[in-house]
């Protein structure tokens, strides 16, 4: 992990555009993908000018298919609730989140199948040249500025726990038996503590946000997520960091997308365009 990146007070939001992919795999191991993810850009100026676009990541547990469940319901209630919501949007996300704790909690207890269910999630939200997010469990959401990479969301788990005491250092805690273990999880208690940022986060172009669950993270490292970002487009990045983390293994689901502030008149390659997407499984 690096330092915080030095923040600018420029507003260049009119400087870029805006360059998306999302993907998720099962990987090699696993027979269901737990995972799910969304990436929504509104289609009425108004909203998209008021809520902007956001981008969801959910990394789902528990017994058969509960994860699925709960990854699916995270991803969908957070972006009904977030654009529904009349809030500004700082409290509009952590609404969201709240919100879809309390359905995949309410789900788990009426279905004895899906007991105990719950899910990792991370959103960002771009808006006016600033970058809002909302984060439970050890999904991650990184920035890659100026030739650096940076992790912008604290992982929710018990080596975590351990590297704040000093107990571990960070390279040991990527070994770590317990590295799976998170503290908080959206939907497997009643209420959640959700981290956001203190306020909203200035952006610039030619900036590249990663989100992604451990499946990705566990297996690449940071440097290596930086190298595939700024090499590639942000599908070909994508598809080149799920297929790493497989070549390495891939015993858990992978999820990544890569968001792309693109300065207005730079050709970074033939990406397809969107007005809406989202990730199924």
């Amino acid at each position: 992990m690096n330092d915080s990146p030095a923040q600018s007070s420029e507003d260049g939001h009119k400087e870029y555009k805006v360059v998306a992919s999302l993907r998720t795999d099962v990987g090699c191991v696993r027979e269901i993908n737990e995972d799910s993810g969304k990436y929504v850009q509104p289609n009425s100026p108004e909203v998209l000018a008021s809520k902007g676009m956001l981008f969801v990541v959910a990394d789902g547990m528990g017994g058969h298919s509960a994860g699925e469940v709960a990854s699916s319901i995270a991803v969908e209630t957070v972006s009904r609730v977030y654009y529904d919501d009349k809030s500004d949007p700082e409290e509009s996300l952590k609404k969201a989140f709240r919100q879809a704790n309390r359905d995949i909690h309410a789900v788990s207890v009426k279905n004895a199948s899906l007991s105990g269910m719950g899910t990792t999630c991370t959103a960002l939200v771009l808006r006016d040249g600033t970058a809002l997010s909302a984060h439970v469990g050890d999904s991650r959401l990184y920035l890659v500025r100026g030739g650096r990479i940076y992790v912008m969301t604290e992982d929710h788990s018990a080596v975590m726990e351990m590297v704040k005491r000093g107990l571990i250092s960070l390279e040991e805690a990527r070994h770590h038996p317990d590295k799976n273990i998170i503290l908080r999880a959206v939907g497997s208690q009643p209420d959640v503590e959700v981290s956001s940022w203190e306020e909203p986060f200035p952006v610039r172009a030619s900036d590249q946000f990663v989100l992604c669950s451990d499946g990705l993270y566990d297996l690449v490292e940071d440097e290596e997520i930086k190298q595939a970002v700024l090499e590639a487009d942000p599908h070909v990045a994508c598809e080149s960091l799920i297929s790493l983390a497989k070549d390495r293994g891939g015993y858990d689901n992978i999820t990544v997308g890569i968001i792309r502030l693109q300065p207005s008149g730079e050709v970074h390659s033939s990406v397809k365009e969107t007005r809406e997407a989202e990730v199924l499984r």
